[in-house]
């Protein structure tokens, strides 16, 4: 059976039939609902200062967030790199997942901070399994999300189902998790194959799950990446003229993650739009509203995160091309090769400039 599932995901015409099917039904669900008058004059009034403090605010996540991400990576490595370095990579990583299909940021992370250890063997495994406990981590701060809207937001009952099954799969993950942390250092990495030696390493990036004050310095500033997020959408709601309480700003936060967990296409554009709106409509907001609100609300949080993502790609001497090879050199150093060899790293070009010879 999880062959057959492997297959399915890795067949390259059920992924695209699957995303030609969700694209009509959004395509019809935005053609046909909305009047777009209204979503036009939605635009027209929108409040511009309150969209300067949603971004002030996106940005503050994203801080919170990579502190939680660095945390985590101190204690997977003897050198870890300084924090500029984890901040340039998570903003890359960004970048890739908004502007690239298929989830390409967490192997962009990866590829950009690896520039910054030395090439060390089997680094790639090692930060590859930092940035999954930094997703695990996310666990925590969805609980209480998923609480908080269960108790206080207006929500149809056919999503109850959905939610109580997205919590499960997490829990299931963090479980998993702390298990395989705890087997780290038991295997030994002489002789064994390419696949062992990277579940291994991916174990050592694990290793925050069995350092209690590590693990919840990240989860807290992990869930404070989380509450800047929500006052984000809440502050994102004043600009649209949405004067609707936490509880709606919640769900709407909740919705937006479940919409993007699967990228079909970049950003599930149109989607994430029709999951906002419908929830919304229990609240009282016009369709058309939502959808506007939908389109200004992901066009905010992109705009952060593609920001600083082109700055600091800029910054590492990296282009789009190179972020669409992170997937074949993750391939080829789990494998019996070694990564393709990218240009160095900003620091290491100028010390390079000062060697004579």
């Amino acid at each position: 059976m999880r062959e057959a599932a492997l297959a399915l995901g890795r067949n390259r015409w059920t992924r695209v039939f699957i995303a030609l099917a969700v694209l009509g039904g959004v395509a019809a669900a935005l053609w046909l609902a909305p009047d777009w008058n209204s979503v036009g004059d939605a635009f027209r009034n929108v409040q511009w200062e309150w969209v300067a403090a949603a971004i002030a605010i996106n940005l503050a996540s994203i801080v919170s967030r990579t502190i939680a991400w660095d945390l985590v990576i101190r204690q997977a490595l003897p050198d870890p790199p300084r924090f500029r370095h984890v901040f340039s990579a998570f903003s890359v990583g960004m970048l890739a997942n908004a502007a690239l299909p298929g989830r390409i940021g967490e192997l962009a992370r990866v590829g950009v901070l690896s520039r910054h250890t030395g090439r060390r063997r089997g680094v790639w495994a090692t930060l590859a399994g930092t940035v999954v406990a930094h997703r695990i981590f996310d666990l925590f701060p969805i609980v209480l999300l998923v609480l908080y809207v269960l108790v206080t937001a207006k929500i149809p009952a056919w999503a109850y189902s959905i939610i109580v099954a997205v919590v499960c799969i997490g829990a299931t993950l963090f479980v998993l998790a702390v298990l395989s942390a705890r087997s780290t250092g038991q295997a030994r990495l002489d002789g064994v194959g390419a696949v062992r030696r990277a579940m291994h390493m991916a174990r050592e990036g694990l290793a925050v799950m069995h350092r209690p004050l590590a693990a919840v310095g990240a989860i807290f500033f992990q869930t404070l990446g989380w509450i800047c997020q929500l006052f984000a959408v809440y502050t994102a709601m004043r600009a649209f003229d949405i004067h609707e309480g936490v509880p709606a700003a919640a769900l709407v936060l909740l919705v937006m993650n479940v919409a993007t967990v699967i990228p079909l296409w970049p950003g599930n554009v149109g989607a994430v739009q029709v999951a906002i709106a419908v929830p919304l409509v229990s609240y009282g907001v016009a369709y058309a509203d939502g959808i506007a609100f939908g389109f200004g609300l992901q066009a905010i949080e992109a705009s952060v995160g593609i920001g600083l993502g082109l700055i600091f790609l800029a910054h590492e001497g990296l282009s789009f091309a190179s972020l669409r090879r992170m997937r074949a050199a993750t391939d080829r150093e789990f494998g019996t090769e070694e990564p393709p060899e990218e240009p160095p790293a900003p620091e290491a070009q100028r010390a390079r400039a000062r060697v004579p010879g």
